[in-house]
């Protein structure tokens, strides 16, 4: 493990990492909420999940530097008694994990679509692209609103899994497009070059030539681009939970601590919504900060 280590660190990528401070504070704040939320049941100091723990005559206390707070509640409570430090933990997770998840369908299905669509041409290429452009008609948040608000009227009594679900395929549902546009363009290039004709003239099938030749050469923008997504599919969860169609009421999610954290930001008790508001700046500031540095170190024109 020390030797790969040590030889990314002398790699090109692994010197351009070393040499600029942004992305290294953007990795060590990535790297820090997602060990937070990993690791949640021993970094907390409280279980928002445990409805014996909780005290409704702790509900909206202040953080504990202020007068009235309590130092085993560091940022104060929400209105149900919750400690916000280990409610933003809990729900760095969900929105993480809901996230990572949407990213990772979002990558499969537009690789894939993309890859066909570029390698094959003709009408394969011409339904897929007037497909991602009814796709890109719609606002994002709109079809994760229908597909979410679909989904919560047909299993109104669904579990909380379920509910997840949803909210992954919801934000999954227009996420594909940007990968597919972006591969297809590369395809189109890849699949000119002398080494594409050389394997066809070899006898070797089209599947295999746009597995084993063609995608590992167009997965430098998809990576690049699922690590910006992974904030803007963040972003998009919270949205959603803030508008009262994301994750359950009962998860902590930062959506909904928001949401929760409005209704009393002009009645004082505002570190309910001000803290959770930072927390998903911080995780989507890192990210984006580490998917621009990714793109300039993977492209020698902008080194």
């Amino acid at each position: 493990m020390s030797n790969f280590v040590s030889r990314w660190l002398d790699s090109d990528v692994g010197y351009s990492f070393r040499t600029s401070p942004t992305a290294i504070v953007a990795a060590v704040i990535a790297f820090v909420c997602i060990f937070c939320a990993l690791f949640a049941g021993w970094v907390s100091p409280h279980n928002p999940f445990d409805l014996t723990t909780l005290e409704l005559s702790d509900a909206r206390l202040p953080p504990a530097w202020q007068e009235g707070g309590q130092w085993k509640y560091l940022l104060g409570t929400d209105d149900q008694g919750r400690d916000i430090l280990s409610a933003l933990i809990y729900g760095a997770r969900i929105s993480l994990v809901v996230g990572l998840a949407s990213v990772v369908i979002s990558v499969v299905v537009g690789v894939a679509l993309g890859l066909l669509a570029g390698f094959k041409g003709g009408w394969v290429d011409a339904f897929l692209m007037r497909l991602c452009d009814v796709m890109l008609s719609f606002p994002a948040i709109l079809v994760a609103l229908l597909i979410a608000g679909v989904g919560r009227a047909l299993f109104p009594d669904a579990h909380e899994s379920l509910a997840f679900g949803v909210l992954i395929i919801a934000i999954s549902l227009t996420g594909w497009v940007q990968y597919a546009r972006t591969v297809r363009g590369s395809t189109l290039v890849e699949r000119n070059k002398e080494y594409v004709q050389a394997a066809r003239v070899t006898g070797v099938s089209a599947w295999r030539i746009m597995v084993k030749h063609v995608l590992p050469n167009v997965l430098g923008p998809v990576l690049v681009l699922a690590t910006i997504q992974v904030a803007t599919a963040i972003i998009t969860e919270a949205t959603l939970s803030f508008l009262g169609v994301g994750v359950p009421p009962t998860s902590p999610s930062l959506g909904t601590l928001i949401r929760v954290g409005n209704d009393y930001l002009f009645s004082g008790e505002w570190w309910i919504t001000i803290f959770p508001g930072v927390m998903l700046v911080l995780i989507a500031l890192s990210v984006n900060l580490l998917g621009d540095w990714l793109r300039d170190a993977l492209n020698p024109k902008l080194r």
